[in-house]
């Protein structure tokens, strides 16, 4: 099953990780053109490695790094305890996310030790992949889930904490908390738990991706390859499926570019398979349909409805998907609401112009009111069950089904599979 090992970080220099909340940054796919303007500004923040404008300018930037000790490689390799604090609306709660990153074996999807639950753009890959093939490095890692009832590696993880790294507030409002763990004993424990264990690639589909395609490559160049190279490696940050603290954000659908949509017409369309019922308060649709199944709201400027597709209806869902799938919210949504009555057939969603996702309600909202879209499709979250269910079948989900919450941050330590900075050292025992 999954193969982990620690890994030898670079991280900045001890000088420059007193400011180590200046240095750090959004993903790849989540920062804005807004956020990434204002980072680039800042010349040793980690934007310039994870998001350069060219994979040429990312490798001279990281050989600088590299030479004037800006960046600083660890004596030893080691297990990184990652914790996020987070807080959600409407709750007095404080969530902690626990995890480590770690170095992950790239396995190919047909291995069915490492599973996706969407699939990939092209395009996207290609960016991953051009960035690691010059510079060598994980610049952040990917977030995968294992399943551990037991929980027994919180224990070291929480122990682990006492003494952190860093501790810094992000860009989400997020308290990001990093320690490491050095211990053979223990680190030999992680790896023998995660030795039985299937992975869910929750975030870093591209990413991933990008390091199974360089890693072919590589292969197809050296016959002689043993499978411990660094490129048969991926840093990620795993998560425990069981963990109270797991949480998955709905993304919601704004419809736009169509012909004009009468709203009274589609209504009609829909009358055939949902229940519609008007809400006064449009502020309230994503309450009102909160925890009941295959109930969405529909925004117009003007109106709002909530939708619920009737009884036995969805054995009437035409596409031919699992059972697993099949009873997805979204995949309803998708049939019956996008394909059927909007006019948009499933195989032309993925790269439709007309479909927007948003994950904020009141951004949905507003785009609605300014004319910005003709309406809007608020959907409940997807569960961590239903992600493990679809998983496991061996399918995918529909795009854009899930957004774990919160996001990991790029700038707290890199991962490099550069043979003479993978490979531990000769005096440790990995």
């Amino acid at each position: 099953m999954a193969e982990i090992r620690p890994l030898r970080a670079w991280k900045f220099n001890s000088e420059l990780s007193a400011e180590i909340g200046e240095l750090t940054s959004p993903l790849f796919d989540v920062v804005s053109k807004k956020q990434r303007d204002k980072l680039y500004q800042n010349p040793l923040n980690s934007i310039h490695l994870s998001v350069p404008n060219s994979a040429d300018e990312a490798y001279t930037l990281l050989s600088q790094w590299k030479q004037d000790g800006t960046l600083e490689l660890d004596a030893l390799p080691g297990i990184y305890v990652y914790y996020q604090y987070f807080s959600l609306a409407g709750s007095d709660k404080e969530y902690c996310r626990k995890g480590f990153i770690c170095n992950i074996r790239a396995y190919d999807w047909p291995d069915n030790v490492l599973l996706r639950h969407e699939n990939t753009i092209p395009k996207a890959v290609n960016d991953r992949i051009s960035i690691l093939e010059k510079t060598q490095l994980n610049v952040s890692p990917t977030h995968g889930l294992y399943t551990d009832p037991s929980f027994e590696l919180e224990r070291y993880m929480d122990e682990s904490m006492r003494n952190p790294i860093y501790e810094t507030e992000d860009y989400q409002g997020v308290r990001d908390v990093l320690s490491v763990i050095h211990d053979a004993a223990v680190i030999q424990r992680f790896m023998s738990v995660l030795r039985n264990k299937k992975i869910i690639l929750a975030d870093g589909h591209h990413r991933y991706e990008g390091s199974l395609m360089y890693k072919k490559k590589m292969m197809s160049l050296s016959a002689d390859s043993t499978g411990q190279e660094g490129y048969h490696y991926h840093m990620m940050f795993l998560t425990n499926t069981e963990a109270e603290d797991l949480r998955i954000m709905p993304t919601h659908r704004l419809i736009k570019g169509l012909p004009p949509i009468s709203e009274e017409k589609l209504l009609e369309k829909l009358e055939e398979d949902f229940t519609i019922k008007p809400v006064e308060d449009a502020h309230m649709i994503n309450e009102i349909i909160l925890g009941k199944k295959w109930a969405f709201g529909l925004l117009f400027k003007e109106n709002a409805y909530k939708i619920r597709l009737k009884p036995g209806r969805v054995e009437t869902l035409k596409w031919q998907f699992p059972e697993e799938v099949k009873q997805l919210d979204l995949t309803v949504m998708h049939y019956f609401i996008i394909e059927k009555a909007l006019g948009i057939p499933g195989k032309n969603q993925r790269a439709s112009e007309n479909i927007e996702f948003d994950r904020s309600f009141s951004d949905c909202l507003a785009k609605v009111i300014r004319e910005e879209a003709q309406l809007a499709l608020i959907t409940n979250d997807i569960s961590m069950e239903e992600v493990k269910k679809v998983c496991y079948s061996g399918y995918t989900l529909p795009q854009k089904s899930t957004f774990f919450y919160p996001k990991v941050i790029c700038g707290f330590l890199f991962s490099s599979i550069q043979e003479d900075e993978f490979q531990p050292p000769d005096y440790s025992c990995f």
